[in-house]
């Protein structure tokens, strides 16, 4: 498994990461545990998971806790703050709430520091000032090796380099935002201001939550059992639009002619993006995560397959078939 630094940092982590949202939610422990032990035996390092993740909350971080055991070492964890477990869908990054976030997630994960303590989503009520002194704290106790965000708008992300560059405080390293070949928001936004700032990209729903995966078709209704087919979130209203499902057919036919699948262009677009040092990828299933990790391993989109993929992706916005 190909590893890459997580920007100008000193931390390496796996090409292709675990996604670990499934984990005590819509899997048990001893199916979790499995996904777990493959993904190590094949070599992935990052496992990405939250205390939000789980049927009730929580139960995510304590099964990949258990299922790591004295294999932590050669794990690289992302965990989350910010999305309180009261259920009532406030963000709380005040350093009250972090000081107690850090310490119920380290007791879950049974570990005592986390690798990557990461802002899940940005808290309009609390000065990003606070949160970031309150975490700057964290890693000097050790705690926390770095630090990062998720959802952050580029502009916030600037905001938070400032405060840490003229307060001395210890920055984000890395930040996780949606971005696949469905969902490209970031080019414009994004991707030039952690090129600036050397911030690494973890890109998440790297399959634009199954769209990318080849099952789904303007011709014929979504699988009932699918996330999409459920219309988990409101997913199908933004994934299974006329003009998406015809990106994925086009993509999927440029696939086939270079003798690769969906999924491989999906996941080989990805690592082909420089700034982008892992893929997160979710898995119900250890079969799964083999896909994925023989996904990022195998094909390299040169130049002109790279123009190609960004003519195709621009005619699907457009509308066009390609």
């Amino acid at each position: 498994m190909e590893k890459r630094n997580v920007g100008k940092s000193g931390l390496r982590v796996s090409a292709i990461g675990l996604g670990c949202n499934n984990f005590g939610w819509t899997l048990d422990e001893q199916q979790s545990r499995k996904i777990i032990h493959k993904a190590l035996d094949l070599g992935v390092t990052l496992f990405d998971t939250a205390p939000v993740y789980g049927t009730n909350g929580g139960e995510s971080e304590e099964i990949l806790g258990r299922a790591l055991g004295n294999r932590r070492k050669d794990a690289v964890v992302v965990t989350k703050f910010g999305v309180p477990l009261d259920g009532t869908g406030k963000f709380n990054t005040s350093r009250a709430a972090i000081m107690q976030e850090i310490d119920s997630s380290l007791k879950r994960l049974n570990t005592d520091y986390i690798d990557v303590y990461m802002l899940h989503w940005p808290d309009p009520a609390t000065p990003l000032k606070e949160t970031l002194r309150a975490l700057d704290d964290i890693v000097t106790a050790g705690k926390a090796r770095y630090i990062g965000c998720s959802n952050l708008s580029a502009w916030r992300l600037v905001e938070s380099k400032w405060i840490s560059r003229t307060a001395r405080l210890h920055d984000f390293i890395v930040t996780q935002n949606e971005y696949s070949l469905a969902q490209r928001e970031a080019d414009t936004s994004l991707l030039p201001v952690l090129e600036e700032y050397d911030v690494a990209f973890m890109p998440y729903a790297p399959l634009a939550n199954g769209l990318l995966t080849g099952k789904y078709s303007a011709a014929a209704p979504a699988p009932e059992d699918s996330r999409l087919g459920r219309n988990m979130w409101n997913l199908a209203n933004r994934y299974l639009t006329r003009d998406k499902l015809q990106l994925a057919e086009s993509l999927g036919r440029f696939a086939a002619d270079q003798g690769h699948t969906l999924i491989e262009l999906a996941i080989s677009w990805l690592l082909s993006q420089p700034l982008v040092c892992s893929v997160i990828g979710g898995a119900t299933r250890a079969e799964q995560v083999e896909t994925n990790v023989a996904a990022g391993t195998g094909w390299r989109l040169g130049p002109g397959e790279l123009a190609e993929v960004d003519r195709i992706c621009r005619e699907g916005r457009r509308g066009t078939p390609s």
